[in-house]
């Protein structure tokens, strides 16, 4: 999406053909209700593949009223439906909470519809509280057999077997490619032993990213598929046509973080969130979004260039929570032209 086929040249050498994805957390703005926020997801997806976006993924979130990706694969379905090129996928799929069959069937079918274009993502975490825990049937001991669940469900996708009583319909045969999701050194030194590609969430867990990222590379185990190590790493971006317009959308985004993660529940005034931003537990809600470019398309190459350097990452998947679902799609529009993602024909 460059203007001139010198611009790329001008682009620092970490962001140039660098891939860049999506990860839509399928947020639930009150006044505009779940279809809104589902229409708003098809309209940005149809558009990300048409501005160069490598893929683009949901997260399994439950129990969350401001979160509208609980059915993952659903809406994983939905986007693949409106898309026709771009990757769509988990980002990821919480193991703990489904037995690794349904997972198989479930992405199974959805590789057969929409042929090389579904991702599997998995994480451990519960995507939820202790009460999620307990309407799903599930208890927090369950993700302690996380990597033998992997391993089953990468063998439920893999070829049929002589003597194989349980087999995915669809599923077997179908390859899905398999993701690990982490923000430790857990799943990055499973990811490395499975020879895996591994995603960090660094968009709202930064603290390991340094340490995972070099333990993975450094104990990668190559397989006969990825034979190379292959890191992505997630990253908030605030992008509008003036720096002072974006430093406003993040400062709306760590008001929002406030009212979710100190204040749950609690209706507060932008003065009020601005006073706990100003206290120790704004600082803790700061460091969760460390790792945020912002700022007008200009200011944009060089701040990612940076992290993708800091992150030793292949690949980055940006987030961008904003007010506003227009302020999103202009987002990622601008982080598009900034980066010179190549336009594709939709």
């Amino acid at each position: 999406m460059t203007d001139a086929a010198g611009a790329e040249s001008e682009l620092p050498q970490a962001v140039r053909a660098l891939p860049v994805s999506v990860l839509d957390l399928a947020t639930v703005r009150p006044e505009e209700g779940v279809r809104a926020t589902f229409e708003a997801s098809v309209a940005l997806a149809r558009d990300a593949e048409r501005w160069g976006y490598t893929r683009y993924w949901f997260a399994e979130h439950h129990n969350m009223a401001t979160v509208a990706s609980s059915a993952t694969a659903v809406l994983i379905g939905h986007i693949a439906e409106h898309t026709s090129t771009m990757r769509v996928g988990a980002g990821g799929i919480m193991l703990p909470n489904h037995s690794p069959l349904v997972i198989a069937e479930q992405f199974g079918t959805l590789e057969t519809m929409y042929p090389g274009r579904i991702d599997l993502g998995l994480g451990r975490a519960p995507g939820g509280d202790m009460a999620m825990l307990r309407s799903l049937r599930r208890e927090p001991h369950d993700s302690d057999r996380f990597p033998q669940d992997v391993a089953e469900l990468q063998s439920l996708l893999g070829p049929e077997r002589p003597g194989q009583e349980v087999r995915a319909t669809p599923g077997t045969g179908t390859e899905v490619p398999l993701y690990i999701l982490g923000s430790s050194l857990f799943g990055a030194r499973l990811a490395a032993a499975m020879g895996l590609p591994y995603a960090f969430a660094s968009h709202f867990a930064p603290a390991a990213l340094v340490d995972a990222v070099t333990a993975y590379r450094t104990e990668y185990q190559p397989s006969e598929k990825h034979p190379e190590p292959y890191v992505i790493a997630g990253l908030n971006v605030f992008v509008a046509d003036t720096d002072d317009e974006a430093a406003d959308l993040h400062h709306a985004a760590l008001r929002t973080m406030v009212t979710r993660l100190v204040r749950r529940g609690t209706e507060l005034s932008e003065a009020d969130a601005d006073a706990i931003l100003s206290s120790p537990a704004g600082d803790q809600v700061r460091t969760m979004l460390r790792y945020s470019a912002v700022g007008s398309p200009a200011a944009l190459p060089e701040q990612v260039a940076s992290f993708v350097t800091h992150a030793q990452a292949d690949e980055v998947i940006v987030t961008s929570n904003t007010p506003t679902a227009q302020a999103r799609h202009r987002s990622y529009e601008l982080l598009a032209e900034a980066l010179g993602l190549e336009a594709r024909d939709a």
